[in-house]
């Protein structure tokens, strides 16, 4: 939150309308974009609910009346007495046999196939053992004793539906009742015909399931296309979900039970399928916020530049006055609370030019010269040194340590002379300070290492030249070069930030800085271009709360630290 707060903070005042005006106006726009997709959602859901459980009570109305119909047929066959007494008698001779074949079997199950073509055939089971078998209208009981279903058919004399999904089956079984014999009717339906209607509900991405009393599936269909192809769910998969309450998040579904007998059938669609109808209406809905979005903008940012643009050309008056040039150019004749500023302004800026005119253009020219004085007083005795060294190092190992020397001479240089400005990018005056650093350990024969701790998101601010060179140069040739104590001479430059500041560090473990020559390291004047020097440059560019703080303990090395604000 801080930092948004920052960055909101830097924005151009123009961004600052721009954004305050479009949020305080996206807001309803979105929200009413929003609400008017989620009703729409909403409705579309409904209505999808609302066609499920008028297609699905539909097709169970039908398939009802289909299994009222087998149901009929089978009563029909099983409840007639002279069927009864044709299978159960005990016949004297194959003509008696052949009369009830004739006169009873055959005209009233041929009559029931030829009125109900969906029935493949219709068989009586009988263990009578006086009878002839009939084709496949009188056949022995030992066919079907080995059937699943054949032991819950004697406990009833109900008709019984007895289906199966897999092999896509459909069968009618009732007990003819009779307490010395065992006799069951038995109608093979054809499967696909009774569930024909079941297939054609929707065109395509929907599914519907049908279990029996023990949640068996006796029928199941999908059609869905490969995309869709995940929302695919079992039988087991979908009694899973219904149970613990998550068929409803993923799918629009309906229930329904069979009148006629104890099924169960699930209508499901993909909630997908409701998404995709909406895709038109949410691509417009989008459409239409984008438009208002765009007026919006359109207008914001127009009321931004006749708002702004009078404040811009102040801005821009006011960075031509930090340049040197006193004259305004920005004029305002309305009397509003702009207009008043920019009067006071122009006001001000002739005050100001005057008094400039007597003390700050006198105090940046000596400012100026104190600076390239400073930089003349560097000591020209370093310079012939390293190319005393140059020349040495190119008799004794031929051209490597020339050309190394010839670079870091020309970094260190080009540096910090830094084309007579005063302002440098803290990766400049790293480099700088780097090259100075590896020629001291040229001429120290490498007597001491240099550790960088540099936060890289520092490097393109900006700093005055020549802070770190000079505090590098003391901590070598004033702390490690008197070292006393075991060990190697070990120099660390850091550098990172705070909210505000840049904080550098040099610290070395030479012999340190006494307690008398410490309270006063900052206010006592050199010869050379001393840490006084450096301490009143900061100061007086950055102001007095900013500047160089020392920290030492003797003959255990010294740290100071260099703040400067963020520029």
């Amino acid at each position: 939150m801080r930092r948004f707060k920052i960055w909101f903070k830097n924005l151009k005042f123009r961004n600052k309308i721009l954004i305050i005006c479009l949020l305080a106006s996206l807001l309803p726009v979105i929200a009413l974009g929003y609400f008017c997709y989620y009703q729409i959602q909403h409705l579309l859901i409904t209505r999808e609910n609302e066609v499920l459980e008028e297609s699905l009570n539909q097709s169970i109305l039908s398939l009802d009346y289909k299994v009222n119909t087998y149901f009929n047929v089978v009563n029909q066959i099983a409840w007639d007495e002279d069927v009864k007494r044709g299978v159960t008698s005990d016949y004297a001779n194959s003509y008696e046999m052949y009369l009830m074949y004739r006169d009873i079997l055959d005209p009233l199950i041929l009559t029931a196939r030829n009125l109900q073509n969906d029935i493949n055939t219709i068989t009586i089971y009988s263990n009578n053992k006086t009878i002839y078998y009939h084709g496949d209208i009188l056949r022995p009981l030992s066919d079907i004793e080995h059937t699943s279903w054949y032991p819950s058919v004697l406990n009833t004399t109900s008709p019984k539906l007895v289906a199966s999904d897999s092999d896509q089956t459909l069968k009618v079984v009732c007990q003819i009742f009779d307490r010395y014999n065992k006799n069951i009717v038995y109608l093979d339906i054809d499967y696909k015909h009774v569930f024909d209607s079941m297939a054609s509900l929707f065109e395509d991405t929907y599914g519907i399931i049908i279990f029996d009393e023990n949640n068996q599936p006796v029928y199941s269909f999908e059609s869905f296309s490969k995309q869709n192809n995940s929302y695919k769910l079992s039988a087991d998969e979908l009694l899973k979900k219904y149970k613990n309450g998550s068929l409803d998040q993923d799918y629009v579904y309906k229930k329904a039970a069979l009148s006629s007998y104890k099924w169960t059938a699930y209508l499901y669609r993909p909630l997908g399928t409701v998404s995709a109808s909406t895709s038109q209406i949410t691509v417009t809905v989008i459409f239409v916020i984008f438009l208002c979005i765009l007026f919006l903008f359109l207008s914001i940012y127009f009321l931004s530049i006749i708002v702004v643009r009078p404040l811009e050309k102040l801005a821009k008056n006011m960075e031509q006055i930090e340049k040197g040039d006193f004259s305004v150019t920005v004029i305002n004749t309305s009397t509003d609370e702009i207009g008043h500023l920019i009067r006071q302004f122009g006001n001000m800026v002739h005050k100001l030019q005057t008094m400039i005119d007597e003390v700050y253009n006198s105090k940046i020219a000596q400012q100026e010269y104190e600076m390239k004085a400073l930089q003349a007083q560097i000591n020209p005795h370093f310079f012939y040194n390293s190319l005393s060294l140059i020349n040495s190092k190119a008799i004794m190992t031929e051209q490597e340590d020339i050309s190394k020397m010839a670079q870091l001479l020309s970094t260190y240089y080009r540096t910090t002379l830094n084309k007579g400005k005063n302002i440098i990018s803290v990766k400049d005056e790293l480099e700088n300070t780097t090259s100075y650093i590896q020629i001291q350990r040229m001429m120290h024969s490498n007597s001491f290492d240099v550790h960088f701790e540099i936060d890289e998101q520092i490097l393109n601010y900006t700093m005055i030249n020549l802070l770190l060179q000079p505090l590098v140069e003391n901590a070598i040739n004033h702390g490690i070069d008197h070292k006393e104590t075991p060990g190697k001479g070990i120099l660390t430059i850091s550098g990172k930030q705070s909210d505000d500041n840049l904080i550098f560090t040099v610290a070395d473990n030479g012999c340190g800085i006494s307690r008398e020559t410490l309270e006063t390291i900052l206010i006592t004047k050199t010869k050379g271009y001393g840490i006084q020097n450096v301490h009143h440059r900061i100061q007086l560019n950055y102001g007095e709360k900013y500047g160089l703080f020392y920290k030492s303990k003797w003959m255990e090395g010294t740290i100071v630290t260099l703040i400067i604000p963020k520029k």
